[in-house]
């Protein structure tokens, strides 16, 4: 256990069940000696826990290892946190879906046990930084692992914007938006709005039009570094949005321009070592769990 000594812990707000897992997860890193640090805002809530607090932004300069007790969403706004200090994190799900929280809660001392002894693998998830411009001046920069999307904010009609890839005009279209995902956000929104699931070690991006005016348009996936830039068009009727992994948001104005590009620290995911993504698919998705059987 020498190369985890300092041990963050992160956890969902408004959740018994949350609450609860981290209490035994302090009990049980406590009886193995090591040190606990309690993200400053789930030890608002856990009157008495008596274990070191500091802010989820700190916890990259004095932890060895962070681990989130939530869901995915949980696990998108720690890795947006600590993507820079280049922290390992481990997820223990306590949400719905769990791809990147995979622990399961009732499994956890064994599986952490594996980790800390050394047997896990180590999961490279990139990040993107996205860049919105207004008159040709930065305004606002924003950081996702999941997903990037412009959507139409609070407003019912469509959106009209020119994409480029690489300084390359692709297209203008209209549409109820565009989802720019990561591997690791193809199994999220993009998967509903029918873009192709990606194996989280491939090095790409997926564009997936929301709704789009014309039938021909349809998914494109991209090299993983290059850059995108979405222009809203200048005739635009109404003011639309982007948000970074459905928990960033910003409006935007006719004219503004999205740069999107890869981010050049990335996230160290932890699992043990019988991780298996396509056991994941099956689980969560709801694929034949045998060969050979049919659903």
């Amino acid at each position: 256990m020498d190369n985890f000594r300092n041990i963050g812990l992160i956890g969902r707000l408004g959740s018994k069940s949350v609450i609860d897992t981290l209490k035994q997860l302090i009990r049980f890193l406590d009886d193995r000696g090591l040190n606990v640090i309690l993200d400053q805002s789930i030890a608002e809530v856990m009157p008495g826990h008596g274990q070191q607090v500091c802010k989820q932004k700190m916890m990259g300069e004095i932890c060895d290892l962070a681990i989130v007790v939530g869901g995915d969403g949980s696990l998108l706004g720690a890795a947006r946190s600590l993507a820079q200090s280049k922290i390992p994190v481990l997820g223990i799900n306590r949400g719905n879906l769990g791809f990147l929280t995979d622990i399961p809660p009732q499994d956890f001392e064994d599986k952490l046990i594996q980790v800390l002894s050394g047997r896990y693998t180590v999961d490279s998830r990139f990040l993107l930084d996205v860049e919105i411009k207004r008159n040709g001046e930065p305004i606002a920069e924003m950081t996702a692992l999941n997903d990037c999307v412009i959507h139409p904010g609070k407003a019912t009609r469509m959106i009209q914007f020119e994409l480029y890839v690489e300084g390359q005009f692709v297209y203008t279209q209209r549409s109820d938006g565009l989802i720019v995902s990561t591997p690791t956000g193809s199994t999220a929104y993009a998967l509903s709005a029918g873009g192709p699931i990606m194996h989280p070690k491939i090095d790409a991006l997926v564009l997936v039009p929301m709704f789009p005016h014309t039938l021909s348009s349809r998914p494109i996936v991209v090299d993983g570094n290059s850059e995108l830039k979405m222009v809203i068009s200048e005739d635009n009727k109404t003011y639309p949005a982007i948000s970074c992994d459905g928990q960033l948001n910003l409006s935007l104005a006719p004219g503004d321009s999205i740069t999107i590009r890869k981010k050049s620290q990335k996230l160290k995911l932890l699992h043990p070592q019988d991780y298996d993504f396509y056991r994941t698919c099956r689980e969560k998705l709801g694929w034949s769990s045998k060969p050979g059987q049919q659903e």
